[in-house]
């Protein structure tokens, strides 16, 4: 039975996230994600070339480098937990490891 992985964001987050992006790239994001199956960061690299891991967290590259979007997985219950969005001058200022929504 395929698994997919599920997002989850709290909804200040959110709001803030479709603020950041049109709401059409926000879509086609979680539906991507929704769909994945990745069982581990690999899984994750082989489908996003650009992204980054950083400690327990994935960074990836949003429209064309402009945001930066920083998540952490858990592989085993296939969730990804949306820790914070922001502009890649604003990524510049925050410590991946330690950032959470609402940061």
């Amino acid at each position: 039975m395929p698994v997919t992985v599920r997002v989850l964001a709290g909804l200040v987050h959110v709001e803030r996230v479709v603020r950041v992006l049109d709401e059409r790239n926000l879509q086609a994001a979680f539906h991507e994600a929704r769909h994945a199956k990745w069982r581990s960061w690999a899984d994750v690299r082989r489908q996003y070339a650009t992204a980054s891991h950083v400690g327990d967290r994935i960074v990836f590259n949003i429209k064309g480098n402009d945001y930066r979007l920083v998540v952490a997985v858990d592989y085993q219950r296939q969730g990804v937990w949306i820790k914070w969005i922001g502009t890649h001058a604003q990524y510049d200022k925050i410590n991946v490891r330690e950032v959470k929504y609402g940061d």
